[in-house]
């Protein structure tokens, strides 16, 4: 028998702790990597708002930032890209998004940038199976020449055995599982393509002095941390049983909340102070509740607004959020303009009325507003 050790044979116990050791310590990283929310030091930071289906308003937007080529590849460098949910649902190229958002996360940490993919209500509600808004042609994307079969199947398994062999029954059920719709969901399960991707997102990050969230922080929530935020927002989202009194279905969490858009900014100041000292940022970046196609700040500009109606859904703005170094600029139809933070909405207004198409969501708003009418959310 071969002495292994005078063989010159490395002792087999030692290299199997060894494998174990860098295991581990990779799956560490790994996990580090995965919940990590807080980041410093991006030198360019593009902000998008809601998408809702609307793969080429999107597109448009990230050729305009320099953040994709005219083939979407990533050309942004060491950028941080941040899209704040709400891509799913009412335009019927969601899926497009989705693929587009996974291509460029590995594109940008290829090339020392970041894409950073917030979960939205709409995110969450396609996990948990709220299907209201889904439109019948993002079904038929994910229909495949199986999907009469899978269909069926699926009406066997799940149709009330009582009323099946009803006409009127499967008619109806048939209208609330078109084709496609099997498909769609095992997309989204917990092992689905699109259901693992997004149950490892995060609800909300920091980045530099920049707080990002879909709906915003609510006082009910300003005491957590963010790791305390994104972990319970998961926990529900992989376990269904947690969401009844959570915070993913709460009216006041992180994907519902509207108080930092929709509150009079007197009565706001107060906990927009508290959100700016706990999470020790000078901003907090909100989208959820659409602006009359703009991005919008408010509360002398410590807010900033960026769902500005990007999808057909919505009017089709062309807006999104830049941070160049430390300071925000709306990047509108193509042109930075310095967002203002000495309460001069007016003149910012105007600045990105004179970019807008005519009868524009934007100009709609700038009149009511200039002749001292109501200003209506504009969705």
């Amino acid at each position: 028998m071969i002495d292994r050790s005078r063989a010159g044979f490395p002792d087999q116990k030692k290299v199997t702790r060894s494998a174990l050791f860098f295991l581990a310590f990779f799956l560490l990283l790994c996990s580090i990597a995965l919940c990590q929310d807080e980041f410093d030091g991006a030198e360019r930071i593009v902000a998008a708002g809601d998408v809702h289906g609307g793969f080429d308003d999107l597109v448009d937007i990230l050729r305009a930032a320099r953040i994709v080529d005219g083939r979407n590849r990533w050309i942004g460098g060491k950028a941080h890209l941040v899209q704040t949910g709400d891509i799913l649902d009412r335009g019927d190229n969601s899926r497009k998004v989705l693929n587009l958002l996974m291509d460029l996360e590995s594109q940008a940490q290829k090339a020392g940038g970041m894409v950073h993919v917030l979960l939205g209500n709409h995110e969450a509600m396609n996990i948990y199976g709220d299907l209201r808004y889904v439109t019948r042609g993002e079904f038929d994307s994910y229909r495949t020449p199986e999907s009469e079969q899978l269909r069926e199947q699926s009406y066997e398994a799940s149709a009330d055995p009582a009323q099946k062999s009803d006409r009127k029954y499967r008619q109806k059920w048939e209208e609330e599982h078109p084709l496609g719709w099997v498909e769609h969901r095992l997309a989204f399960g917990p092992t689905g393509r699109y259901g693992k991707w997004l149950r490892q997102k995060n609800v909300a990050i920091r980045i530099n002095n920049a707080l990002f969230s879909h709906g915003g922080i609510s006082p009910k929530y300003a005491s957590r941390s963010l790791r305390e935020i994104n972990e319970q927002c998961r926990a529900e989202l992989r376990d269904f049983a947690k969401l009844r009194g959570g915070m993913v279905l709460d009216p006041e969490g992180p994907l519902w909340y509207r108080g930092l858009a929709e509150t009079p900014e007197s009565e706001l100041a107060s906990h927009v102070e508290a959100l700016l000292a706990a999470y020790k940022v000078k901003y907090l970046v909100i989208a959820h509740t659409p602006t009359p196609g703009i991005i919008l700040p408010r509360v002398g500009g410590k807010v900033i607004q960026i769902d500005v109606g990007l999808s057909k859904a919505y009017g089709q703005a062309r807006a999104c959020l830049l941070f160049e170094g430390s300071e925000p600029f709306a990047l509108h139809r193509g042109s930075r303009l310095p967002l203002p933070a000495d309460g001069n909405i007016l003149g910012y207004l105007k600045s990105a009325e004179f970019l807008e198409p005519s009868d524009s969501l934007l100009r709609r708003y700038l009149t009511r507003l200039l002749r001292g009418q109501p200003q209506q959310n504009p969705n």
